[in-house]
């Protein structure tokens, strides 16, 4: 209540809900400048840059940058550190313009195999929702 009593009923508001992704890329969506999003395999790495500048970025950008001191997919990242796959795209893309991050795409003609697909569907799983629920269905 107001008054910092718990409301009636005993229950206890529950914890607060997660920021929600629009406000962590200011309502930006995760196309790059040439107009398609990064693909979930893209490995990124942190430059030296962005490991300098890292006390000068927000929370996500600079978790970001910490995590990519060896390389990683954006899938990887988005499971790591337990952030909307779009967020984690579209910031990678601001930390890559700013020359902080690395951004390697793959080749799109390369031939796709089956097992990363399922590997990265399962990480992507493996991500509980703003519950702490996690996804166990195809």
């Amino acid at each position: 209540m107001a008054d910092g009593s718990p409301p009636p009923g005993g229950d206890p508001v529950g914890p607060a809900p997660a920021v929600r992704p629009f406000l962590v890329t200011a309502g930006r969506v995760a196309p790059t400048a040439a107009g398609r999003p990064v693909p979930v395999e893209t490995q990124v790495v942190a430059t030296t840059a962005g490991l300098a500048a890292l006390d000068g970025l927000s929370f996500e950008q600079r978790d970001i940058i910490a995590a990519c001191r060896v390389p990683q997919s954006i899938a990887e990242l988005a499971a790591r550190l337990r952030l909307h796959l779009n967020v984690v795209r579209v910031l990678a893309e601001d930390l890559r313009a700013a020359g902080q991050l690395t951004v390697h795409v793959p080749d799109s003609g390369a031939t796709h195999d089956a097992s990363v697909l399922r590997r990265v569907i399962d990480g992507l799983r493996a991500i509980p929702d703003s519950r702490g629920v996690l996804r166990d269905t195809d």
